[in-house]
């Protein structure tokens, strides 16, 4: 926070990492693959930092991205800090590697937890990160007791299912490192589960932590040495092989390598198209028509061909838009919010940004893209528009 209470602007904590590393803009510079002047104008709050600047700099001054964005975001009240009161809670429970936890009461039986977790990928999908984050230490807990006390593959199974929510959740939120370990927890449950796929999954997962620590060719070879690794016999095939293609294409994007990216998009697009039919939706990865479609805007954005991305944008079909799950729908306006905001149409970009307010505002709250947008239409503007000093003023609580 800055002195007046307003969050502090990732520029200016770029600036202070940087010079706590001694190091001059023209010396971050050669560190990545951003010029000096791209690096003054982010400092200065001229430009918006974007997740691959961020990711750049950071791998570049050795911190953690969530440092460069502020992360978490804790609030000032009980309330507004709500969302991270399971923190502690998950930490301990990753804490059970070999044993089960002592419970203060006899756990729900599995097809009880199996419900649970159903109810919490609900929860996911309409971004309703503090109502998730009530619900899921004991559910962790829970099947922990299970899978290590009893045993037997669909208690792992579950455990695996818990495990990708929890690191989903804590990543969101800013905690790289615990839903790193989290992540190590899901390797031991997918593999115990006797699931082929989840190990796939989890590199599907995996993959955005080391995106968001620039390792993108890293991330690129594990999801394509897993999208050689699934079985096609398998009913959820179309899902896991389609999901990980999109991963992949949004990976080399942000990597900046456009001819690895197309292509993974287009191998996602054919595989929807040869389904037919609507997609198992087994893992939570929302694999259908309107999520294939807002990822080819995506992959655009992160090529920085801004004009593409918005005509991709513009041929979304309403309804396709409308069916999405209130996250995916939240990530795109946030995403198209940037692309008007470089576009340099303030307007718009606030439009899209209210868009996702509307269909997730937990999300839009806590997402650091949302927050660099919104920190740089209050610099530009003379006078705040109600709708945005109403959106500041929520993220400054």
């Amino acid at each position: 926070m800055s002195d007046d209470g307003t969050p502090e602007r990732v520029g200016v904590r770029v600036a202070r990492a940087r010079k706590r590393r001694g190091l001059t803009q023209h010396g971050l510079a050669q560190r990545s693959r951003y010029s000096r002047s791209h690096i003054a104008q982010v400092e200065a709050g001229h430009k918006v930092a974007t997740p691959a600047f961020v990711a750049a700099v950071a791998a570049a001054l050795s911190v953690d991205p969530a440092e460069i964005y502020g992360q978490p975001y804790r609030g000032r009240t009980a309330d507004t800090d709500s969302v991270h009161g399971s923190i502690s809670d998950l930490r301990r429970a990753m804490a059970y590697a070999d044993v089960g936890p002592d419970l203060a009461a006899p756990p729900r039986t599995l097809d009880r937890l199996g419900t649970a977790i159903d109810g919490a990928l609900e929860l996911r999908h309409q971004a309703r990160h503090v109502q998730l984050s009530a619900r899921l230490p004991a559910i962790v807990e829970e099947l922990t007791w299970h899978a290590h006390e009893v045993g037997g593959p669909r208690a792992w199974e579950l455990l695996n299912r818990a495990h990708h929510l929890a690191a989903s959740l804590t990543r969101r939120l800013g905690y790289h490192d615990l839903s790193g370990q989290i992540m190590e927890r899901a390797a031991v449950s997918a593999q115990r589960s006797g699931d082929p796929h989840l190990p796939l999954m989890l590199a599907h997962r995996r993959a955005l932590l080391m995106m968001s620590v620039a390792a993108y060719g890293a991330a690129t070879r594990l999801l394509d040495r897993a999208i050689g690794q699934a079985d096609p016999t398998r009913p959820d095939v179309t899902e896991v092989l389609g999901s990980l293609h999109l991963r992949a294409a949004v990976v080399c994007a942000r990597g900046r390598n456009a001819s690895a990216a197309w292509p993974h998009y287009e191998q996602a697009v054919e595989i929807s198209r040869a389904a037919g039919a609507p997609t198992l939706d087994e893992h939570g990865t929302d694999f259908n028509p309107g999520n294939i479609a807002i990822h080819g805007a995506a992959i655009a954005l992160e090529l920085g061909d801004l004009d593409e991305a918005a005509r991709r944008d513009a041929r979304i079909p309403e309804p396709l838009l409308a069916g999405l799950a209130a996250e995916r729908c939240a990530h795109h306006q946030i995403d198209m919010a940037r692309v008007r905001l470089e576009l340099g149409e303030y307007e718009r970009a606030l439009e899209r940004l209210l868009a996702a307010d509307r269909s997730a505002p937990q999300m839009t709250r806590y997402h650091p893209s949302a927050r660099s947008v919104v920190e740089h239409l209050v610099d530009v503007r003379r006078t705040l528009p109600e709708p945005l000093r109403r959106l500041h003023a929520r993220m400054s609580v």
